[in-house]
């Protein structure tokens, strides 16, 4: 059942996160799954390309949605899941933090070139899987699950067995990887309140512990909330801020720019029209809920 394939993959997570005691030493853990994201998505996209598209598909916007509200509504939508997959800004920050920068080499500045390497291996991997998707599948994609539910579907059969198990393959070990890599600044936080109260090194068994409770915590959640992944776009709208507001007004704050010059309209007009965008993407993703339904099934994962 879900909840038993739930448990597998935790108890996989817990085990591997044993071997890394901080964010310093999960760098190739970040190297392995952004390999295998780009392995994943780059196979996903390409076979579903050169095996053509199946038969019945349209691209018809009508079929999608019946009305104007409608389709206005799913490109909302659509924004908030684009934001949510260019998440990770707490942990660009705990990243940072952990980095030794001085006045003549400050940190920004390889962080700088991480994050925007890092952005552009996203692009790489889910521009191509979006085009590449909706001219194979079209309005045939599946609304829960995208390319992973709808590949399957139709290519189940046509594709060997060993090619379909090195896809669903790659895809859990760059599921693991990612546990670790947003796992780990709640594992340090938690290393840092024990030697911050104690005034002494966090104990290997402890440092043990503070993963399977959080490993527990996550199985609790995954099972009973199974249909988090319903709720992508209101998601994606609450955290966009984190992206297209914060950091211009946070850098306003900082650099004290003169009032009303060049830079100061810039900053403040990019991080109050993220603000608004934010706020049209909850009210998208709330309204799509309200009309259609959430399938709520607690403690039910399928």
């Amino acid at each position: 059942s879900g909840a038993e394939w739930f448990l597998v993959f935790t108890c996989l997570a817990i085990a591997v996160a044993l071997f890394f005691p901080n964010l310093n030493s999960i760098a190739m853990v970040s190297v392995v799954g952004a390999i295998t994201a780009v392995g994943y998505c780059t196979l996903i996209w390409v076979l579903s390309i050169s095996m053509g598209r199946p038969h019945g598909v349209s691209y018809d916007p009508s079929k999608a949605s019946t009305s104007d509200v409608g389709r206005i509504r799913g490109i909302l939508n659509a924004f908030g899941i684009i934001a949510l997959a260019f998440r990770g800004h707490n942990v660009v920050l705990e990243i940072q933090g952990t980095m030794p920068s001085s006045s003549k080499h400050p940190s920004r500045e390889p962080m700088w070139r991480g994050v925007t390497m890092s952005y552009i291996v996203i692009g790489l991997c889910l521009f191509p899987l979006a085009i590449g998707g909706y001219w194979a599948y079209g309005n045939t994609l599946a609304a829960n699950g995208g390319m992973l539910s709808t590949f399957p579907k139709f290519h189940r059969y046509k594709n060997p067995k060993i090619v379909m198990g090195i896809i669903y393959f790659l895809i859990v070990i760059n599921s693991l990887s990612s546990f670790q890599i947003y796992a780990m600044p709640v594992f340090d936080n938690l290393e840092l309140r024990y030697t911050s109260k104690k005034k002494k090194p966090c104990p290997r068994w402890l440092r043990a512990g503070f993963r399977v409770f959080f490993g527990g915590l996550t199985f609790f959640v995954a099972v009973a909330l199974p249909f988090l992944g319903s709720l992508a776009p209101l998601i994606g709208g609450l955290t966009l801020p984190l992206t297209f507001a914060y950091p211009c007004f946070m850098w306003i704050l900082i650099k004290k720019p003169r009032p009303k010059s060049a830079m100061w309209y810039l900053n403040l007009g990019l991080g109050c029209s993220g603000m608004v965008l934010s706020v049209l993407l909850v009210a998208a993703a709330v309204w799509t809920i309200a009309s259609k339904g959430i399938d709520a099934n607690f403690f039910n994962p399928h």
